[in-house]
């Protein structure tokens, strides 16, 4: 288990220690190093699975490292590959689908507390 403060991660996380859990249909989630400003989370898709259009109060920066997405943020879409990303400003609304299955990492500002409410145990 990463945690050993509330909302903090150990410093050093390997990721094979962490347990992956399932977020929606098609859809996984790690969350893996965070602290009370940052958070960095993986996810994979299988193809055809959609990250539902909402909004929350934290910043995110999405990066794709495998795979092929549609992304809206803000009422625009872009297509996106490995190696490119998005950047998501707070209370706008964004989603994500996946064309081909693949993987992207997500990063918070600041910490998702609800996705620690609902995923990690807090020591």
């Amino acid at each position: 288990m990463t945690a050993t403060l509330q909302n903090r991660s150990e410093t050093f996380v390997q990721g094979a220690d962490v347990p992956i859990e399932t977020v929606g249909e098609g859809i996984t989630r790690q969350i893996l190093t965070y602290g009370p400003d940052l958070m960095l989370c993986r996810l994979w898709f299988e193809s055809g699975s959609v990250g539902d259009v909402h909004q929350h109060p934290h910043s995110q920066i999405s990066y794709i490292e495998t795979g092929r997405f549609r992304a809206m943020m803000g009422g625009k879409e872009r297509e996106l590959v490995a190696g490119d990303s998005v950047a998501i400003t707070p209370d706008t609304d964004h989603g994500i689908s996946c064309i081909e299955a693949g993987s992207l990492l997500d990063i918070f500002n600041p910490v998702r507390e609800d996705f620690l409410a609902t995923g990690e145990e807090k020591s």
